[in-house]
């Protein structure tokens, strides 16, 4: 016991920080250009002149029939709806991200057009005069279009529900925590059989997550971190102060932010399951 103890004040810590700037650019800019006439050449106007008076038609030539008055014009074609309540995909996810970027929400992207979504999408037409029907049509796209920038693949999954990466080769065998790197997910897994899969998130550049194959050496349900003074509930250590652990951080700014090394769970009810399930010694596989 004191040796666990030693342990756990000498090498436990991680917590949060904010990610540094990620070069996003400024909004752009929208020119208003005035209408025109195309520009004619100057005809010198005769003051003197009388406009003609309409031919009369001559009194031996039969009139031509009248033409029919002209029907008016029929209304606009109304905007082809592209996504509506209800609808799911990466399409969601992408009207959501871009959502964000303009202040109009603040949660997800979830990929789920929502009621939250649907309140989004009416608040953007409201402001700029279109409908507000709270669906996705082409021209409330094309508005949304013109004010935001391309999203990132981490812009798409900032709270997480990327799928999950393939597995490598070193977690096909025993009891297993494959943590990938490229996917940024955490799958459990016994004898090659995936159990569950997690999203994580990782160490910034100044303080990265070990890559390599370790073991658990040390579970603390309650931790706190010794260096920084930040709850780590349901800490599992694997190499040195690192461990995989619940983030309240993450669970609140998602890919916002970044750990001090540690692997980051957002869900608390997967990571408590997660902890019953690993004991001390299972390997700990991260990878790319």
């Amino acid at each position: 016991m004191a040796v666990l103890g030693a342990v756990a004040v000498g090498t436990a810590g991680c917590t949060v920080q904010p990610a540094g700037a990620d070069g996003k650019g400024a909004p752009p800019v929208r020119v208003e250009v005035p209408s025109r006439t195309p520009d004619v050449p100057d005809v010198p106007a005769s003051p003197s002149r009388t406009p003609e008076a309409p031919a009369k038609p001559s009194p031996s030539a039969p009139s031509a029939p009248s033409a029919p008055p002209a029907k008016p014009s029929s209304s606009p074609t109304p905007a082809r709806v592209l996504w509506s309540p209800g609808d799911k995909g990466r399409d969601v996810r992408e009207l959501q991200a871009r959502l964000r970027q303009v202040a109009w929400i603040f949660h997800g992207p979830t990929g789920t057009y929502d009621d939250l979504t649907a309140e989004a999408v009416r608040g953007f037409q409201g402001k700029r005069g279109l409908p507000e029907t709270g669906v996705t049509d082409t021209v409330t796209w094309q508005r949304l279009l013109a004010m935001t920038r391309e999203p990132g693949r981490w812009d798409l999954y900032l709270m997480g529900g990327q799928p999950a990466g393939p597995p490598d080769p070193r977690c096909m065998t025993g009891r297993v925590m494959c943590i990938s790197k490229s996917s940024r997910t955490l799958r459990w897994m016994v004898d090659g059989r995936t159990v569950s899969t997690m999203p994580v998130r990782f160490g910034s550049e100044y303080t990265p997550t070990r890559e390599g194959v370790f073991r658990v050496y040390w579970k603390s349900r309650h931790h706190v971190s010794t260096l920084y003074d930040s709850p780590m509930p349901y800490a599992m250590f694997f190499s040195g102060g690192q461990a995989v652990h619940f983030s309240s951080d993450f669970a609140a700014r998602g890919y916002a932010g970044a750990s001090h090394g540690c692997v980051n769970v957002r869900d608390e009810d997967a990571i408590a399951r997660l902890y019953e399930q690993v004991r001390d010694g299972d390997k700990v596989v991260v990878h790319w």
